[in-house]
């Protein structure tokens, strides 16, 4: 089986974190976005994974080691493929079309989940779902009582169903879902001026293939500061059970309140941190009161009262004695 991550956005909703690293790469908890991702991909496929695709722009060579390495860490082999224009989802797959071939998972690098079932293969492919209060913003879906698909719409104007497509799909078969990619642009089929893939579903639909739908237990967005945040509290949340405190990191004369994550060489002085707090590699806080925060590696938070914020990496942060929500990028200094 194959996976085909498509992840050359630009994030710019999560700005000014990703004017310097690309958003499926921001960490929390110690792995990045595009790792859980995969990682829970392969928990549900529950079979050999031959080859994950990286679909990106231009990240620079570490970025593809990066993420070559999260591929051969799965026992995968890792590719990277590059999508000059944000031209839509069905252009950034056909991006990989030297990929498309077998079994194939499609998945946006911008949303993590949690599930607990298996793949079923019985249909041509499953599309995840989940149930959203206002689907008007997203793709959607509408099924028979057979759990069969029998419409996809765009971004409805109009009510049409409260099961927002995730951006995670199974396809039995690789080579059609090529073909109809390649149908569109061939064709210049656009929506709301780009190439979209619920386009390419709706022509595999109207050629008799049959899609059933996949539902998360929890769908969580990582596409802005407020909800990453959420999702790493999430994430905390779920494996609050294990001890997230690196045997490297120091804690002195501190109160952590779980759950956590503090990574290799931290160090946390004189302060309470958590609940809900991911702190990376070699950071350093002291006189500090922080809860439900990102704070990435090698940064230094002195003085500091922070909740819902995120810190990005090599930062000096000196902050004052009042609640405060902040978002800095990599490379700050503030005093």
């Amino acid at each position: 089986m194959k996976i085909i991550i498509p992840m050359a956005g630009r994030g710019s909703r999560l700005r000014p974190h990703t004017l310097t690293t690309p958003k499926p790469l921001i960490s929390f908890t110690g792995k990045s976005i595009v790792q859980r991702l995969v990682e829970d991909i392969v928990a549900i496929c529950d079979e050999e994974i031959n080859e994950i695709a990286f679909i990106i722009g231009d990240f620079g060579s570490q970025v593809e080691k990066d993420l070559k390495k999260i591929a051969s860490d799965l026992g995968a082999i890792g590719t990277v493929v590059y999508q000059d224009q944000p031209l839509g989802t069905a252009h950034a797959i056909l991006c990989a079309r030297e990929s498309l071939k077998g079994n194939v998972v499609v998945a946006f690098a911008d949303t993590l989940f949690k599930a607990d079932f298996k793949l079923n293969k019985k249909n041509d492919g499953i599309i995840w779902v989940s149930k959203i209060e206002d689907p008007s913003a997203f793709g959607v879906v509408k099924i028979n009582k057979d759990n069969v698909i029998t419409d996809f719409v765009e971004k409805p104007k109009k009510y049409i169903s409260d099961l927002a497509i995730i951006g995670i799909y199974y396809f039995n078969d690789g080579e059609n879902l090529r073909k109809e990619l390649q149908y569109l642009i061939d064709n210049n089929i656009k929506d709301k001026g780009e190439y979209q893939l619920t386009n390419a579903l709706e022509n595999m639909k109207k050629k008799g293939m049959k899609f059933s739908t996949g539902k998360v237990d929890e769908w969580l967005d990582c596409g802005n500061k407020d909800a990453t945040v959420y999702t790493n509290s999430r994430v905390l949340e779920h494996n609050k059970l294990n001890n997230m405190i690196d045997r490297t990191a120091e804690i002195i004369n501190s109160e952590i309140i779980t759950p956590c994550y503090i990574g290799p060489g931290s160090k946390v002085k004189n302060s309470k941190i958590g609940p809900y707090v991911s702190i990376g590699e070699y950071t350093c806080i002291t006189d500090s009161m922080i809860s439900h925060t990102i704070i990435q590696n090698k940064s230094t938070l002195l003085n500091a009262k922070i909740k819902n914020s995120m810190i990005g990496n090599q930062v000096l942060f000196n902050g004052k004695s009042i609640d405060q929500e902040i978002s800095i990028g990599d490379f700050c200094e503030i005093k």
